[in-house]
């Protein structure tokens, strides 16, 4: 099979490798389109090596065919050659097929593309990881996200107004201001123009949950406008890895709970538990489009540089989708 191999000058080209072996509870997929994520681009660096003992190859979405059932999954008779499925996977999705846990597939609603279905595991797993898993998410809450138009902050958009929470989002700029609105947030900041604490502290208004990829300055920020027993879950660190001068105080008073996780690198077992939650809240909301995802520019997989370039960019509101052609 053709896959994407990374060259010493940590760009992507084309290579040759045998099919990946299944064990007795995966599938095999021949993948159709793949989900882009920054954490392809930081492989691609050598700054976020996959997980010990999974493929090496860049990748952590796909959507595609079954082409083999492992022995498990063909007993239990959950899913059968050809169903059409996408799922996230530790590697590997950079490539013409790719192995999968059975348990951490979901069925392609019907009227859903490729393309679509490459554009929600990775989105949608992490915001409901971050809102419900970890924040514990109540109707009405308060929600600050940070970064609302990329493919996470969509979909975290999404799931907090189904439980209709006052969503606020931080974006870079005015197109992505009217985008987040479309999706559902109550009040939408652009950065580069207001200061997200500076607008929060004239509104008088807290935040019961923060989703937050920047890190950095941002963690003294986030809890100036926390709120009591509030939670700032950190995904990522756009901003930096190092946040100087805590204001441990304000923690304290406010008894911030203050959570860094990332989805990769989880045992299977944290990840079936995560599908088989997020499948009986949302699935059924996927299937009847009131949730969907938000598809920014879909590529061929030749064009993965120009792809990855414009993520590094910040250009994309949701998600980037490469495609691979017979």
């Amino acid at each position: 099979m053709q896959y994407l191999a990374i060259n010493e000058q940590q760009m992507l080209y084309f290579c040759e490798t045998k099919l990946p072996e299944i064990s007795s509870d995966e599938c095999l997929i021949k993948v159709r389109a793949i989900g882009v994520n920054r954490a392809d681009i930081l492989q691609k660096q050598g700054k976020y090596p996959a997980p010990a003992g999974e493929s090496e190859i860049v990748g952590i979405e796909a959507c595609g065919d079954i082409v083999a059932i492992g022995s498990e999954t063909r007993l239990n008779g959950t899913f059968s050659i050809d169903d059409k499925v996408f799922a996230i996977v530790p590697g590997g999705a950079y490539a013409e097929y790719v192995k999968v846990k059975t348990a951490h597939l979901f069925k392609l609603p019907r009227n859903f593309s490729y393309v679509e279905g490459a554009a929600i595991a990775e989105a949608y797993l992490t915001a409901y990881q971050c809102l419900f898993f970890i924040a514990d998410l109540k109707p009405h809450s308060k929600v600050l996200i940070h970064a609302g138009a990329s493919g996470v902050g969509s979909a975290a958009i999404q799931l907090a107004k189904s439980l209709h929470c006052h969503v606020t989002v931080t974006v870079g700029n005015d197109e992505k201001v009217s985008a987040c609105k479309v999706l559902g947030a109550d009040e939408v900041i652009n950065y580069q123009l207001t200061d997200f604490v500076s607008y929060s502290k004239e509104k008088k208004q807290n935040y019961d949950v923060i989703v937050d990829v920047v890190a950095g300055a941002y963690v003294n920020k986030n809890i100036s406008v926390c709120a009591l027993d509030g939670h700032i879950v950190m995904l990522s660190m756009l901003g930096g890895r190092y946040a100087e001068s805590i204001d441990v105080a304000k923690m304290l008073l406010k008894r911030i709970n203050i959570t860094a996780t990332t989805l990769r690198n989880r045992t299977d077992e944290y990840k079936n538990k995560l599908v088989n939650a997020f499948k009986a809240d949302f699935y059924q909301q996927l299937e009847q489009g009131i949730i969907s995802p938000v598809i920014y520019q879909q590529s061929s997989w030749q064009e993965v540089e120009s792809v990855h370039q414009l993520m590094m960019n910040n250009e994309n509101i949701g998600k980037l989708i490469l495609t691979i052609n017979d």
